[in-house]
């Protein structure tokens, strides 16, 4: 009788252990398939606003790595792109007082500002394919918060860089209408 209860309690031990495993095989699948779509780059219909995006994409990712000069440079393109843009003279000068702080934290508080014009003007861009994600961190700006745009769902806070780097979240998922 005792070799018989081993034999069932072995052979539940080993049911579970298969289904739980084909279980989390789905998952792994799920989330694969998750990042693959979470990884294409959008791609937009406006060549100009798509040359801006791409830009304070790249702002995004030097203050992310706390890249001053990086950020400079990234600041100063995305100027001159946004200068080619009607209506967006104001968010080139807030992208050109990036350029030329001389300091992270002087450049992080001017993305702000920027990242809500960017924001609403990728709001109303049409998106031929992928998703804009609009991610928010509480803590950035003395705890006023402040939001950005991602190319995919990882937070990745560009107003703390290694600080903070996973501090934030999703709020909204900008994709094609």
């Amino acid at each position: 009788m005792m070799n018989r209860i081993k034999k069932i309690i072995a052979f539940q031990i080993l049911a579970t252990a298969f289904i739980v495993s084909c279980n989390q095989g789905n998952k792994a699948k799920e989330q694969n398939n998750t990042e693959t779509q979470d990884s294409v780059a959008p791609v937009l219909k406006d060549k100009n606003k798509a040359e801006a995006y791409e830009h304070y994409i790249h702002l995004k990712d030097a203050l992310v790595a706390s890249d001053l000069k990086e950020a400079q440079i990234a600041g100063k393109e995305l100027a001159d792109e946004l200068k080619k843009i009607e209506g967006c003279e104001i968010t080139a000068g807030v992208a050109t007082k990036i350029a030329n702080a001389s300091d992270l934290k002087e450049q992080r508080a001017k993305f702000t500002p920027l990242s809500s014009d960017i924001i609403a003007m990728m709001k109303n861009t049409e998106i031929v394919s992928g998703n804009l994600y609009v991610e928010y961190c509480p803590m950035a700006n003395d705890g006023k918060g402040g939001y950005w745009l991602s190319s995919n769902s990882e937070i990745e806070n560009p107003y703390y860089g290694d600080e903070m780097l996973n501090c934030g979240e999703v709020k909204e998922v900008l994709k094609k209408k």
